[in-house]
């Protein structure tokens, strides 16, 4: 069990349990026992759709503090990018001396993921199934 699910899982499985445990007490056949089985199945699942209807509604709002995460990644990368490529080796060049050296190899992972997340974006809107 990760840490995000014993904090995130612990507190939604809780109630789901409680619950559980007084339908036990109500339920006494098989068929019953079952029903209250599906129940709590169908319980543990409502989280999960509601994240994805908030994750909906985050993604279609217009501003940049509820929605802008992927722009905000793709400039971090942009001027990261920037400073490794175009300015550190200006900086070098004028002062002679060498500048800080960046890790490259996880900027580059970041920047080829948000190209992929871009180009599928891209197809949603030429096919016409983004907003």
């Amino acid at each position: 069990m990760g840490i995000l699910e014993k904090i995130i899982g612990g507190a939604a499985a809780q109630p789901i349990e409680a619950v559980g445990k007084a339908l036990d007490g109500l339920f006494t056949s098989d068929e019953e026992r079952l029903d209250k089985q599906a129940l709590l199945t169908r319980l543990a699942q409502q989280p999960a759709a509601l994240q994805v209807e908030l994750n909906k509604i985050e993604a279609s709002h217009r501003s940049t503090f509820v929605a802008g995460w992927r722009p905000f990644l793709g400039w971090v990368c942009g001027v990261g990018l920037s400073f490794a490529y175009v300015i550190n080796p200006i900086i070098q060049w004028v002062t002679g001396q060498p500048g800080p050296q960046l890790p490259l190899n996880f900027m580059q992972e970041l920047v080829v993921a948000m190209l992929g997340l871009a180009g599928l974006r891209t197809w949603e809107k030429q096919t016409g199934r983004a907003k």
